[in-house]
């Protein structure tokens, strides 16, 4: 959920916001709050009476959806008469029908005319006309105008990228979020500036399909991405450079040097594996193999020093044997992720999974990813080891009671000792010595440390 009191036009209106699903998602969120609040309105808490409440959707699993479709009733159920309600995001670009059944909703968009979202809002306080405004995504061929230029955390999200053409079976994302769509390199670095000029240090470039960037454009002899990643690590006041979720096929040696020569893009890389089973991949419809997997993480941890490794792992796939699932098990501890996204198989109506022979119990599923955690875990856990005694910097994030929070360059997180009489930190680089690990909020393993 995102949404922070702010002060708008005195009497003026109110908007409230709630995001479910992935960075992109919470990207968009923050953009369309910015439209909000530059036209007046103060953005509150969603649990607060508001004028217009916003939810955008996820519906990348099954859960994904029912967790959409609750806020949705819950909040069109109890909203003042006055009030609007508008969803918009994947769960209604793939099923509008479904949510304009719920009574109560006012506005439906699917992932377009986000930019147009206080507009429409406004319009509708006005005239109170119900509207459907879902287009045919697949026909959409522009990347569509965004911007943020402040972010509630300390690193700030920059969306590089939309739509996704992989079409995994298991994947229903392609089918709501387009084609790829590449957004300019000189709005990007606009961006980038601004929240430079803002206080931010650090930036995640992100997308549907991050590795993807610049595929829609003209081919050139230098890989867009890499281009633009220089590009932005020119930008003065960023000391830090991050990269989403990447397809591992992009990892060319090419690339990993270009990437290499870049002191400021971090040493942390997030591949997506999805199982570490041949015969899986081949059924999911993934473009590499496991060897292929293992020469990129190589290739990886030859040109960048101390870089480290995280992935997902989707488990309970249909077809997969115990055995099958034994080899991505082995296949985890070869490639010695720093940490490991698990999920359980979830079936998407429309995708070639959800009719595959094969289809595993939930307990079995349960089960297997009880089973790999355990397995993260013991490789987690000998991975910090190793960084006990070490020197390193720290993008200083949230301060509780006794201690503040911060990210290693590899995105390890630190707990380190900080009273809040020693004043706030948050946003600071700091250089730090690892004493020790500690246990985070979720009851993951993490680091400890001392200023040096």
């Amino acid at each position: 959920m995102t949404g922070n009191n702010n002060s708008g036009i005195n009497g003026g209106p109110s908007a409230a916001f709630y995001t479910l699903g992935c960075r992109v998602n919470q990207y968009e969120t923050q953009s369309m709050e910015e439209q909000f609040r530059n036209a007046g309105f103060t953005i509150r808490s969603f649990d607060e009476e508001c004028d217009v409440y916003v939810i955008n959707t996820c519906t990348v699993t099954a859960e994904s959806d029912r967790k959409s479709r609750q806020i949705i009733r819950r909040t069109a159920g109890v909203k003042k008469p006055t009030s609007i309600v508008i969803v918009c995001g994947c769960y209604s670009q793939g099923d509008p029908d479904d949510i304009a059944a719920i009574d109560g909703v006012d506005i439906i968009l699917g992932n377009t005319r986000k930019s147009d979202i206080c507009r429409l809002a406004c319009e509708y306080l006005e005239e109170k006309k119900e509207r459907v405004l879902v287009e045919d995504i697949m026909a959409v061929s522009q990347y569509e105008d965004s911007y943020i230029t402040s972010s509630d955390r300390t690193r700030a999200f920059v969306k590089i990228v939309d739509g996704c053409e992989n079409h995994c079976s298991y994947c229903i994302i392609p089918s709501v979020r387009g084609k790829i769509r590449s957004r300019s390199k000189e709005d990007i670095l606009s961006e980038i500036s601004r929240l430079a000029d803002n206080g931010y240090k650090e930036v995640v470039l992100t997308g549907i399909e991050t590795a993807a960037y610049g595929k829609d454009f003209k081919k050139s002899d230098t890989s867009p991405l890499s281009e633009l990643i220089r590009e932005v690590a020119s930008v003065e006041k960023i000391e830090r450079i991050r990269l989403g979720s990447m397809e591992p096929t992009v990892f060319t040696e090419e690339l990993v040097k270009e990437l290499a020569a870049v002191p400021k893009l971090m040493p942390h890389y997030h591949l997506s594996l999805q199982s570490g089973s041949d015969t899986v991949l081949r059924l999911m419809k993934r473009k590499y193999n496991t060897s292929q997997f293992l020469t990129i993480t190589e290739r990886l941890r030859r040109y960048i020093p101390n870089v480290q490794l995280t992935t997902d792992i989707i488990v309970g796939f249909p077809g997969e044997t115990q055995e099958l699932f034994h080899e991505t098990v082995e296949f985890a501890k070869k490639c010695g992720f720093s940490f490991i996204h698990i999920f359980p198989y979830s079936k998407r109506k429309g995708t070639p999974a959800a009719v595959m022979a094969g289809q595993i119990e939930k307990t079995v599923k349960k089960e297997r990813v009880t089973r790999l955690e355990s397995v993260m875990k013991d490789i987690r856990s000998d991975i910090l080891a190793e960084f006990i005694g070490r020197h390193t910097k720290v993008l200083l994030e949230t301060q509780t009671e006794g201690y503040i929070d911060g990210y290693t360059p590899e995105y390890i997180k630190v707990k380190i000792p900080h009273s809040e009489n020693q004043g706030s930190l948050s946003g600071v680089i700091r250089d730090v010595v690892i004493t020790g690990t500690d246990i985070d909020d979720d009851g993951s393993k993490c680091l400890s440390g001392i200023f040096q």
